[in-house]
């Protein structure tokens, strides 16, 4: 059995725990070759790319055959290469033993999507090494890393209510069974992995049948090329309620469902797209459901503590304070002077009605008296008390008028 003259052949990053990278970082490792003897090297490339990429065939039968249509597309977001030893037309020899090479790149600043596998095509992220030496074969090592493009849901579009109605007239063949309403609502649009989703849903039931209502998040994967789009969707997780009896109405207060671990929105990609809905439906025996879909964004970057319920809140409190402030002097107007209110003669005449007498034992009689707020009169009369009595009876001397006189 014949020994080769190279012991190892490795591709180790400097971060092998945690080999998740994002945008404008650095990815740097090492090239690590061991040899057994020397061995001639033509060249050393290492190289670095980033790529989506989709792929799938449609057939139709014409006639007696079946005619296969490819679609396929991929998109580049980076490609960079580092010589570590450059073919110049020379042989290089490298002596027996351990040699390490290292290499670094630099992430671009932005144009990067999530790392992504999909049914029909994948976003990934490598790097990858060929080792060239003369009259042999290429010998390659392929690494993959995973790129994760940050998503905040704390932005205003994302901490928005979801909310809709539909309602459907169920039916068996010709028979009405009746109208059947769901409404369903949550508090925001974003979420993040390993949150709950509370959801807010009624469902009148005016048909003849017991309704069972449900809830499921749906993971929509697209993929384009030449013009033509397929999707696939999964469902990611599933709710059920309790069944709505016949001219009855059911309710969900907040009830829960939690989000798996699903790999983030992909909305900026020009090949792939995931995308998510909270779908709530009704299940009719005997009919189709009604459903009701609510779009969903996953991101990577969880709400902040105090960004939850109190957005809406807070956003109506501060449009309220803004409207106050226009409406609002900057600085209150002082109290007008006691004279520009009540003239002289006014006031002569109000010292003159509240004299004190000067003796003192009378002083000490008006003061032990009770004080009394002054009220003023109406200005005008209250009506007279109602009685069925008369006041002013007619005289016995006079006689009774006729009325058609």
């Amino acid at each position: 059995m014949k020994v080769g003259k190279i012991r190892g052949f490795l591709l180790l990053p400097d971060r092998l725990e945690d080999s998740v990278y994002t945008r404008g970082q650095l990815m740097s490792g090492r090239v690590i070759l061991d040899l057994r003897a020397a061995v001639a090297i033509r060249s050393l490339l290492v190289c670095a790319q980033g790529m989506a990429a989709v792929h799938w065939l449609e057939s139709r039968s014409i006639g007696m055959n079946t005619v296969y249509s490819d679609y396929s597309s991929h998109q580049t977001y980076f490609k960079q290469r580092q010589h570590v030893i450059r073919d110049n037309g020379e042989i290089t020899l490298l002596p027996a033993g351990r040699h390490e090479f290292p290499f670094s790149f630099q992430l671009p600043e932005e144009n990067l999507v999530t790392s992504f596998e999909g049914k029909h095509g994948s976003v990934r992220y490598w790097v990858k090494v060929k080792l060239h030496r003369p009259w042999a074969t290429v010998k390659k090592i392929k690494r993959e890393f995973t790129v994760i493009e940050p998503i905040d849901i704390n932005t205003p579009s994302l901490l928005a209510p979801q909310a809709g109605t539909k309602e459907k007239l169920a039916r068996v063949w010709y028979c009405n069974l009746g109208h059947v309403s769901l409404t369903a609502k949550i508090d925001r649009k974003g979420y993040t992995p390993g949150e709950v989703i509370p959801i807010f849903a009624e469902v009148d039931n005016c048909c003849s049948r017991t309704v069972t209502p449900k809830a499921a998040i749906v993971q929509i994967q697209t993929f384009i090329a030449r013009g033509t789009m397929k999707q696939k969707r999964a469902v990611v997780a599933t709710l059920q309620g309790e069944g709505v009896t016949p001219r009855k109405r059911g309710s969900w207060h907040g009830r829960p469902l939690k989000i798996p671990p699903v790999s983030p929105s992909l909305l900026q990609c020009r090949v792939i797209r995931v995308e998510y809905i909270l779908r709530v439906y009704v299940e009719i025996p005997g009919t189709s459901k009604l459903s009701l879909e609510l779009p969903l964004v996953i991101g990577t970057i969880p709400l902040h503590p105090f960004g939850s319920r109190s957005s809406s809140v807070g956003s109506q409190y501060s449009m309220e304070i803004n409207w106050l402030r226009l409406s609002l002097p900057e600085r209150p107007e002082p109290p007008p002077d006691y004279s520009e209110v009540v003239s002289e003669d006014q006031a002569e005449r109000s010292d003159q009605g509240l004299s004190l007498p000067e003796d003192d034992e009378a002083l000490d009689r008006v003061l032990e008296r009770p004080f009394f707020a002054y009220v003023q009169e109406f200005r005008f009369r209250p009506p007279p008390i109602y009685s069925e009595i008369d006041p002013h009876p007619p005289r016995s001397d006079m006689r009774p008028r006729c009325m058609t006189c």
